[in-house]
């Protein structure tokens, strides 16, 4: 059975920043647990790869897979197999970010398997057009985040709302049960705060925490925010 979702939510994705590998990966998980039991607020996080167990034995709270390759287990030396991060502790995935996309083909076949084995699919868009269009294909979370402001610490919330409502509002056209987040420059909780009024159910974020001096100042700062 999946993990349940639970709105309003906030996923941290790692990347591959050093703030946020190896045992600082922990760390910050521990943190961004300590302000989902503070705040009830459903906080996942997305570490690398090699961090998955660490992490996930850690902590109490989600933990997604920043990819997936639509492969069967056999011979794909160097790709990523579904079993793999779900072994290792993962209860969901992120797919297609602006940093890791992939076609739309491989969009599809990996949504399918994360629901044959029951992950969380949590599916990366760029524009409103290609967000209606993957709504069809029935992940469990759309996020809508246009490239050009990721890590600039400019909201996608404030600098392009209009990306954000016609986003919910294409989507809906279409699928009624997506969970629809938004990321790219949020970077405090007011961003946050616009982004829940904008009609979303919460955000995807990674240096506004990862590489904060306290991450969990801002942590707490988003989930407090994503309460009002």
């Amino acid at each position: 059975m999946k993990a349940k979702l639970q709105t309003p939510m906030i996923i941290v994705n790692f990347k591959t920043y050093l703030e946020a590998t190896g045992q600082r990966a922990v760390e910050l998980a521990k943190q961004a647990e300590r302000a989902s039991k503070e705040t009830g607020v459903y906080i996942a996080v997305a570490p690398q790869f090699t961090d998955i167990k660490a992490v996930a034995d850690a902590v109490e709270i989600p933990v997604y897979a920043q990819h997936i390759d639509p492969i069967k287990p056999g011979s794909s030396t160097g790709h990523v197999l579904v079993e793999a991060v779900k072994q290792a502790g993962a209860v969901g995935t992120l797919i297609n970010h602006s940093e890791r996309q992939i076609k739309l083909a491989d969009i599809d076949a990996v949504i399918r398997l994360a629901n044959q084995h029951e992950l969380i699919s949590c599916l990366c868009t760029n524009n409103p057009t290609t967000s209606a269009s993957a709504a069809y294909l029935c992940p469990d979370i759309i996020s809508i985040e246009p490239p050009e402001l990721i890590g600039t610490g400019v909201a996608v919330s404030k600098a392009q709302p209009e990306a954000v409502t016609n986003t919910i509002k294409l989507v809906r056209k279409v699928n009624d049960e997506a969970v629809i987040l938004c990321g790219a420059g949020i970077s405090c909780g007011e961003d946050v705060a616009v982004a829940l009024k904008l009609g979303t159910h919460g955000v995807l974020v990674a240096s506004g925490i990862v590489k904060a001096k306290n991450p969990y100042t801002v942590l707490r700062e988003f989930a407090d925010s994503a309460k009002q």
